[in-house]
């Protein structure tokens, strides 16, 4: 990977990431698209990703820094009785949430990386991705969406963690099926965009605590471009903060089938891909 080609992979994850569009199947799309040379099936593709998401995670931890800096304030005692329980029950819910996604992904970790190599597959699952958005929509608890993602019970964390889940897949967008978890269980779409962006971050970072040691391992070996690599992590955090400020304005303002257009563009993806892939290239 050329270092313009890892820039330019680090401004559309970091664009990607937040948006229900999947950032991991663009990332396996795309070099195909644009013929680049380099194999995602090297060891170190997956860890150079890791790091990328590595920086979209600071990102949301500045933008919702005041969530954070409450949670931590309650375990120090910070903060009325109520807010404090208010503040340990959100933070239950994100642990509930983030289970599945840990368990299934530390089990099937072999299975999925031979996934990471496949254009056609990531293309076919970012099809699937945009009807499972558009099903959402129509789907949703009509009547619903007031209460609050501090408010949910933790079974619907747990749903929403075990539809994270399937953004284990390539193509899948983890924001998206997240998303799609919380409309189901009630969540207006700004609040079910909030809870999937808090539940973001001790997924991300968890991926980053397996995979950097592998990748400063495997650089180690290869004398690779260590350096580059973290500037691309801190370019994919800053186009991460922009996409997450984006978004929520967006969800806070289209309450009505705000997922539909990512949907259309989804399908859309997919398939051109899919044709490009058999037919041209």
């Amino acid at each position: 990977m050329t270092g313009l080609q890892a820039l330019i992979t680090a401004i559309l994850q970091g664009l990607t990431e937040l948006f229900p569009v999947s950032s991991l199947g663009h990332a396996v799309i795309l070099p195909r698209l644009l013929g680049w040379s380099f194999s995602q099936s090297d060891p170190s593709f997956l860890p150079f990703l890791v790091v990328l998401h590595l920086g979209t995670a600071v990102a949301l931890l500045i933008y919702f820094w005041r969530d954070w800096a409450q949670i931590i304030g309650a375990f120090f005692g910070i903060g009325s009785a109520k807010e404090r329980r208010d503040r340990w029950r959100l933070l239950w819910l994100i642990i509930v949430a983030t289970i599945p996604a840990v368990i299934l992904g530390a089990a099937l970790e072999k299975f999925l990386r031979h996934l990471f190599g496949s254009p056609e597959i990531a293309a076919s699952f970012l099809i699937v991705n945009g009807v499972i958005l558009f099903a959402a929509e129509r789907l949703r608890r009509r009547g619903g969406g007031h209460c609050t993602a501090d408010e949910m019970t933790w079974r619907t964390a747990l749903i929403i963690g075990l539809w994270q889940s399937l953004a284990l897949i390539p193509g899948i967008s983890r924001s998206g099926t997240t998303m799609v978890g919380g409309l189901l269980g009630g969540l207006p779409h700004k609040e079910a965009a909030r809870f999937s962006f808090l539940i973001a971050t001790p997924i991300i970072l968890g991926a980053a605590v397996l995979e950097v040691p592998h990748f400063f391992h495997h650089q180690a070996e290869s004398g690779g471009f260590g350096p580059l690599v973290w500037l691309a992590g801190i370019v994919a955090g800053i186009t991460a903060y922009g996409s997450t400020a984006f978004l929520m304005r967006y969800f806070g303002q289209q309450e009505f089938q705000a997922l539909n257009p990512f949907a259309y563009y989804c399908i859309a993806a997919g398939a051109v891909s899919l044709l490009l892939f058999k037919f041209v290239l």
